[in-house]
């Protein structure tokens, strides 16, 4: 209840108009403790979509929403009583000076303008100043408060950018519109004894992002100590002179040794910082190629422990760039809404590894993964979906952009019989087979093909099915030596996996037919039984994610690539500053429909 206005007070007959005044003053009528009414002044604020004293002065898209807030206090005002901001307002200004360590950007909540106009409310006070100017002044701080506070637990809550808007299929709309802000602000946030405890329970419950965020605020204070740095130890370390990596016990110039011992020193993959140049010698000793491999292991690098020019690139990457790296990865995390903020399958394309959680949310397990190649629109998409059903030994029907772009051009050059050697299969609409086609019938997509059940083909021995309109799944795969690199982006579009045997035994489980190992061996090598779907009789909840900087498990920070540049494009969109992209968009997929692979 946001205040005793709400109640209804019961007085006797005979009580008079005086006494029932005096019981009014005594119960606090006021909606927060006294704080004054000002229902013409906040009413001439908040009906322009833009209030000039914000540094983001249009806030049309949160404009109903302020006065759903205000129509629930009659125009009261929220954040002043006697003329002074309240404790909670207090609070909030101190959260939006803080928002960096939350990923987010201080000015969007107009961090730097607080301080002076907590000045004009003192000098209010202070003046016992009962203008009309003082008035407009009280409801424009007041405005002012809720629009920054809106848009602060909104960004908190559901992340800034809709990501519809970057071509990715999560529903962040929905995420909003079932967040009622007015009534959390005036319920919950403005009679809040702990400011902070409140707005802490709209943050994502996931212990990804918790260990993200306080990763955050560690590499934000390595960056300080990075900016501290004299201008000879930021610059950039040298690039190597031999095209062969540096091994142990090789000479290097003891300088830039000791540039690297400094930064992964900075970074903890080295015990100590070394104590100046001097204390270095010429030589790449174990122990620094010890703390590399460590660096390596963080980085999405070849963990060798050698210095390769790629690790020299990695180390020359500065704190402040691994600062929004950071931030990036807890914006995305605040897209997600449950089932999939918790999801039993979570794929990050950036890692190139797939996570899955038991029923509790405890991990499974871990498996590497082939994701979509970063170039020639392969790259795989971000979106959520349930799982709904295996299918053992598939088909892969091949998609017409495949046909034109590779099958054709090999069946010119070898001739129609290229197909049947590479055990594909030519059909009409309704799957049966084709014989007599023409080089000219497959060139003009007159037939459909599809790539014959079996050890060899493109999807393995079993797929994952989580419907969707990209044609992007899961499945196994042939070329099992994909795995041992580092970076992964081979496919055209969808998740190959690992280990896909294992997946199947663990999709399964539980989900009736008793499959245990044996039977998903048995049903990936029946020659009988191709193209076999089992239906999952509890759907499991997939996210497709893209987090380039995250907590692992054991709390160990890491960085990957940004292969797909879904970061930058995410920056491009922020750096455009308030209000950001928002309304719900028409996702349209970039990889191109049929079964990608």
């Amino acid at each position: 209840m946001i205040s005793l206005l709400r109640r209804t007070l019961v007085v006797p007959a005979p009580v008079s108009i005086a006494l029932l005044c005096a019981l009014a003053v005594l119960s606090g009528c006021h909606r927060h403790r006294g704080s004054k009414n000002l229902g013409t002044q906040v009413k001439h604020v908040i009906d322009v979509p833009k209030l000039q004293v914000l540094k983001w002065a249009d806030f049309s898209d949160y404009q109903p929403q302020v006065k759903i807030f205000y129509d629930h206090r009659e125009d009261a005002l929220a954040w002043t009583e006697d003329n002074l901001p309240t404790p909670q307002a207090r609070a909030l200004i101190q959260d939006f000076a803080n928002a960096a360590d939350k990923g987010l950007r201080p000015e969007d909540y107009d961090a730097s303008r607080w301080p002076q106009r907590l000045d004009k409310l003192a000098q209010i006070e202070r003046t016992a100043d009962t203008s009309a100017a003082a008035g407009d002044a009280l409801a424009q701080f007041d405005a002012a408060l809720t629009i920054s506070a809106m848009r602060y637990v909104s960004d908190l809550h559901s992340g800034r950018v809709n990501p519809q808007h970057l071509n990715f299929d999560i529903d962040v709309p929905a995420k909003r519109a079932a967040f009622d802000i007015p009534t959390f602000l005036n319920d919950q946030v403005s009679e809040a004894d702990d400011v902070n405890a409140v707005i802490a329970t709209i943050e994502p419950q996931n212990p990804m992002y918790t260990a993200t965020a306080q990763a955050l605020q560690h590499y934000r204070v390595l960056a300080h100590q990075q900016d501290a740095l004299s201008p000879y130890d930021r610059a950039p370390l040298l690039k190597l002179t031999s095209t062969k990596p540096l091994v142990a016990g090789q000479p290097y110039p003891a300088l830039e040794l000791y540039k690297i011992a400094q930064h992964l020193a900075l970074e903890g993959d080295l015990a100590d910082a070394p104590a100046g140049p001097s204390t270095v010698g010429n030589i790449y000793t174990q122990e620094l190629s010890d703390a590399v491999k460590h660096y390596q292991n963080r980085h999405s690098l070849t963990v060798d422990g050698k210095l390769t020019q790629a690790t020299i690139d990695s180390l020359n990457v500065s704190m402040d760039y691994r600062v929004e790296q950071l931030n990036m990865s807890l914006e995305r995390w605040r897209w997600l809404d449950e089932p999939y903020l918790n999801p039993r399958v979570l794929e990050n394309l950036a890692e190139f590894v797939v996570r899955t959680y038991n029923p509790d949310h405890t991990l499974a397990f871990k498996m590497k993964t082939v994701n979509g190649q970063a170039h020639g629109d392969h790259d795989t998409p971000m979106f959520t979906r349930t799982m709904k059903y295996l299918v053992f030994r598939p088909y892969w029907n091949v998609p017409p952009s495949i046909i034109k772009k590779e099958l054709v051009g090999h069946i010119q050059r070898s001739g129609v019989g290229y197909l049947a050697q590479k055990n594909f299969e030519v059909t009409r609409s309704d799957g049966t087979p084709v014989d007599g086609y023409s080089a000219a019938d497959i060139e003009h997509l007159r037939y459909n093909i599809r790539e014959k059940p079996g050890p060899k083909n493109s999807l393995g021995l079993v797929k994952f099915m989580f419907p969707n309109e990209y044609d992007v799944y899961m499945h196994s795969t042939p070329e099992l030596n994909l795995f041992n690199l580092t970076r992964r982006d081979r496919s055209h579009g969808c998740v190959r996996r690992e280990h896909a045997d294992q997946m199947a035994v663990w999709v399964l489980d539980g989900q009736g037919g008793d499959w245990d190992a044996d039977k998903v061996a048995a049903a990936m090598t029946n020659e009988d039984q191709n193209n076999k779907t089992v239906a999952l009789k509890n759907p499991l909840p997939v996210t497709i994610f893209y987090l380039t900087a995250t907590a692992d498990e054991d709390g160990t920070i890491h960085f990957f690539d940004d292969v797909y540049g879904y970061d930058k494009q995410l920056l491009q969109f922020l750096d455009k500053g308030m209000p950001y992209p928002s309304s719900p968009a028409k996702v349209n997929p970039k990889v191109p429909p049929g079964e990608t692979v």
